[in-house]
């Protein structure tokens, strides 16, 4: 962490410019998601209907809603703990590319990167319409609690393993990840962009499963998850961090596993 600040520090005209854009990318994108999930449990709305006992088979029109939340929810979570590798690729390519190159390979950088996690949320909007159908979501899109206490626990154990150890290496370390995954010109902006995304997707995806668990229309537990992904690839220590972490969903998991068997 001390290291990744001091090649940071100060920053470059063009790296403020750079963070000014990404830090209001992700301020609209909480905005148009507070506007999203408002519209959702509006009276008439999908939320409401849900609350009326109709497991609905969505609308094209739903479907595409439904994707634009994730997509809009993953680049407000998951955009701050991507800006110091968006930063430091950004300072690499001063030394390497012209300036009109380098914008265009910093540009299709940072679009790989949401393209991956677009991928995820077509799969998560999937996901949750089949756990709607199965009538396994609550209106807040809240899981059952036999669902929540499984994805806590899948969870819980893939923080421990070390394929989620290997990608959170390569997440907290933007500099070794550059120079290990470095492809020149243009092209190789959305090639990294694009092994950058995979191995953060690599790091979060079990995490973004406990959306499930808080609720995905649940604002303040999505910033919750945001926050720790943040922390977890910032903190020094920031492995142990994890495994930390892992055993309190584990625990989390099991007491509410339990809870349900007794009952």
């Amino acid at each position: 962490m001390a290291e990744r600040a001091q090649r940071l520090w100060p920053l470059r005209k063009e790296q403020w410019l750079l963070l000014f854009c990404l830090l209001a990318l992700t301020g609209l994108a909480w905005l148009a998601l507070r506007r999203l999930a408002s519209g959702m449990a509006a009276p008439g709305g999908m939320a409401d209907m849900a609350m009326a006992g109709m497991p609905m088979p969505w609308s094209l029109g739903d479907a595409l809603l439904m994707f634009a939340m994730w997509v809009v929810m993953m680049i407000g979570m998951m955009l701050p703990s991507a800006l110091p590798m968006m930063l430091m690729y950004q300072l690499m390519l001063r030394k390497r590319l012209p300036n009109a190159q380098r914008r265009w390979a910093l540009t299709l950088f940072c679009l790989a990167y949401v393209l991956v996690w677009s991928g995820f949320s077509l799969l998560a909007t999937l996901l949750q319409w089949s756990l709607e159908q199965l009538t396994l979501l609550s209106p807040d899109m809240r899981g059952s609690p036999m669902l929540a206490a499984g994805l806590l626990l899948a969870a819980g154990t893939y923080q421990l393993l070390p394929t989620k150890a290997a990608c959170l290496e390569r997440c907290r370390g933007p500099l070794h990840f550059l120079l290990a995954y470095w492809r020149p010109g243009v092209r190789g902006g959305w090639r990294m962009g694009l092994a950058h995304g995979l191995y953060c997707l690599g790091c979060c995806w079990a995490l973004m499963g406990l959306l499930f668990v808080g609720g995905v229309m649940n604002l303040l537990w999505v910033a919750m998850i945001g926050g720790y992904v943040l922390l977890e690839k910032t903190l020094p220590g920031g492995r142990g961090f994890s495994r930390l972490s892992g055993l309190l969903l584990l625990g989390w998991g099991a007491l509410l596993l339990l809870g349900r068997v007794h009952a």
